[in-house]
């Protein structure tokens, strides 16, 4: 999963958060006084379940509604997070039997899975991923760093098995590359230099949100915007053609792009790529407790300001005015659509099952609309595979890494 769009979706949430307050009683979102030193880790699974298994009911959704949240993903969360700490009374509605989207866990045979969280990146002291995490939090996620050696990437079978390692530090990642392909230093140094000019100017991305969509355009077509910084050229090129001008050597262009995210290196931004290598070079981190552990520490944010998180609550559609305005959602409880009101809602539930499972026709018909979802593919299918072991890492000679094969 790519941890680093929290930062993004953080970010980018809080103008949501911004335009709540416009007009009206003005909260300090984030403070420092809102961050407690971490409590006891709860293993219990009846007060866990208390709070990730809560189901829907018309009893529980709290009254005078400032927000509905489709989807408990940790972009809703957040979302949910944000506006209550604005002060907003927010409800998440959830369709499985448990919060936290790809963040929650599965029990089976008396093992803890992840369904989908492994490690993060940029947790380093005063790091905004760390100060984003403890504002939604109150500081109560707890981490463990992995070792330096965090990643391996397995190439080949058999007699021609190639194992490379992906090493966390601003110089033993490229120092650890260099002894592994010797004779591709330049290569290496300049993908490092390429890494470091993406995260630098990363913004001027997001700014392109910000200003008018007349200007967008006027730049994009008159050319001027690739004038204005590189980033826009790595944004547009995709990981193979950049990588096959730094290098001819297959297992190093591999090596570049082995934090898939399902979309192939020649289908995916340069940008992209690099963003997720740069992500660890600080090093690896693992939420303690398991993934399960953002959920259970958002939601108690979001029901401080009178809010909740509920499951079992499958959204059937958007309820719109005659003006096409959203005030509301419905939730399938057994044969009855019940109507849950708000003057907000936010989907995150992804464009295509927004566009056309919860909105009517003739939203998901307008040519805007098509023309957004005809930009957009699925990325390709996988499964996972676990794997249970009886013993600590001490006794089974396990190391902290992830490895791709």
């Amino acid at each position: 999963m790519c941890w680093w769009l929290l930062v993004l979706s953080c970010a980018s949430l809080s103008s949501i958060v911004l335009l709540f307050l416009i007009g009206g009683q003005r909260y300090k979102v984030f403070s420092e006084k809102c961050v407690r030193r971490p409590g006891p880790l709860v293993t219990d699974s009846k007060q866990r379940d208390a709070r990730l298994t809560r189901g829907f009911c018309v009893d529980l959704i709290p009254p005078a509604l400032d927000a509905v949240v489709i989807g408990s993903g940790i972009g809703g969360l957040t979302a949910a997070a944000l506006l209550s700490k604005a002060g907003k009374r927010v409800v998440v509605l959830e369709r499985h039997d448990r919060a936290g989207g790809c963040t929650h866990t599965v029990q089976n045979k008396g093992f803890e899975f992840d369904v989908g969280s492994h490690h993060l990146g940029q947790l380093h002291e005063n790091s905004l991923l760390r100060v984003a995490l403890d504002q939604i939090t109150d500081g109560q996620l707890q981490f463990a760093r992995l070792e330096p050696h965090f990643h391996t990437l397995i190439l080949g079978q058999r007699d021609e098995r190639r194992e490379y390692h992906v090493h966390a530090g601003k110089t033993q990642m490229a120092e650890s590359l260099k002894k592994q392909f010797p004779g591709e230093e330049a290569a290496i140094d300049e993908f490092i230099r390429l890494m470091k000019l993406a995260s630098r100017r990363m913004p001027l991305i997001a700014i392109l949100k910000i200003i008018p969509h007349w200007l967008v355009n006027f730049l994009v077509r008159t050319g001027l915007l690739g004038h204005m910084s590189a980033v826009f050229h790595l944004a547009t090129t995709n990981h193979s053609e950049m990588m096959s001008h730094l290098t001819r050597n297959k297992d190093l262009q591999a090596l570049s792009a082995c934090l898939c995210y399902g979309v192939p290196p020649k289908e995916s931004s340069f940008l992209i790529n690099a963003l997720l290598m740069h992500h660890y070079r600080r090093g690896a981190y693992y939420p303690r407790g398991g993934g399960n552990e953002f959920a259970f520490h958002i939601i108690p944010v979001i029901q401080q300001a009178g809010g909740d998180v509920l499951v079992r609550a499958p959204v059937r559609r958007i309820l719109l005015d005659q003006h096409g305005k959203a005030y509301g959602v419905t939730v399938l409880k057994g044969p009855e659509e019940i109507q849950v009101q708000a003057p907000v809602v936010i989907s995150d539930t992804g464009m295509f099952d927004t566009f056309q499972k919860l909105l009517p026709p003739h939203i998901e018909n307008k040519s805007e609309i098509q023309s957004l979802l005809g930009m957009v593919r699925h990325g390709m299918g996988s499964f996972l595979v676990f794997v249970g072991l009886n013993g600590t890492k001490e006794e089974l000679g396990i190391v902290h890494q992830l490895v791709d094969v």
